[in-house]
């Protein structure tokens, strides 16, 4: 078996990159070639079946072998863009389940090669399934400046499809566990019933809608009534205050202790005299 260390062979040439590449290109391709030509003679294998097959297994192991070759030829400074490019597509798309290791490797070299044009950033990204990059990996990327806008929209797109899809099937699996519960099996339901029953379902939320809706419009009217008992009590204020100076007022005179009442009854017999005397005066002149 192959291992990393034998693919990384030192160039022999001056002022050229720092590995190997085109060996190693060419050996990919003779393999490929092999693995294409052994599949052509085995009859054996339906086209269901392909991915199944022992080349397969093999083509797998080769597609993280490459990967790891990627990343590790990728900060070499002379390492053009063709070239890099050329050994990522010498690949089927079905020689890697998992882009974890070609990003990684298209990271590195993004990171060396910082005089990249966005069109030759796009071009290199657009190899990358984003549909193949664990949890991780997408993290990783829609946060990386180093990577296009357009590639960063399409992780985006992709990490928020595979969130919808979790939510939808973890509701499927409560709704299926809640009707088994139930004693109903789905299995068991026709066509005909799984409407009738949905209907039946839209007709109660309507229903529940509607309370909803008396119950706000109660709910208003009551804030409505406060809102106008509020302002009366405020119009009114005058009217309030002059009826609690006179309440005051006769609490005054109600709560006077027993001896001002003589004071007052004096007062008012000494003022009733002085008028007698006025009176019997005037008479007699």
């Amino acid at each position: 078996m192959v291992s990393l260390d034998d693919l990384l062979i030192p160039s022999t040439r001056v002022g050229d990159m720092l590995f190997d590449v085109d060996t190693v290109h060419r050996m990919l391709v003779n393999f490929l070639q092999r693995v294409e030509e052994e599949e052509n003679e085995d009859c054996g294998y339906d086209s269901d079946q392909d991915l199944a097959s022992p080349n397969h297994g093999c083509l797998l192991k080769v597609g993280r072998l490459i990967d790891a070759y990627l990343a590790e030829i990728a900060p070499d400074p002379y390492l053009s863009l063709h070239k890099f490019v050329a050994m990522i597509e010498i690949l089927p798309d079905y020689a890697r389940v998992i882009d974890d290791g070609l990003y990684r490797a298209v990271d590195i070299y993004f990171k060396a090669h910082p005089k990249l044009t966005e069109e030759e950033c796009k071009r290199v990204c657009h190899l990358i399934d984003c549909e193949k990059l664990s949890q991780e990996a997408s993290n990783h990327a829609a946060k990386n400046d180093r990577l296009p806008v357009h590639m960063t929209v399409r992780v985006l797109y992709f990490e928020q499809l595979r969130l919808k899809n979790s939510i939808s099937v973890n509701v499927g699996d409560g709704f299926m566990s809640q009707r088994m519960s139930s004693g109903v099996g789905s299995a068991a339901m026709s066509p005909r019933d799984n409407y009738a029953s949905l209907r039946r379902e839209n007709r109660e939320l309507k229903l529940e809608i509607s309370r909803m809706r008396v119950r706000l419009s109660e709910l208003e009217k009551e804030q409505s009534f406060m809102k106008e008992g509020m302002m009366s009590k405020s119009g009114n204020g005058t009217t309030f205050l002059t009826s609690l100076s006179k309440g005051i007022g006769r609490i005054g005179i109600f709560s006077s202790t027993p001896g001002e009442a003589k004071r007052r009854k004096a007062a008012r017999r000494s003022r009733g005299s002085g008028k007698k005397c006025i009176q019997t005066q005037s008479a007699i002149d």
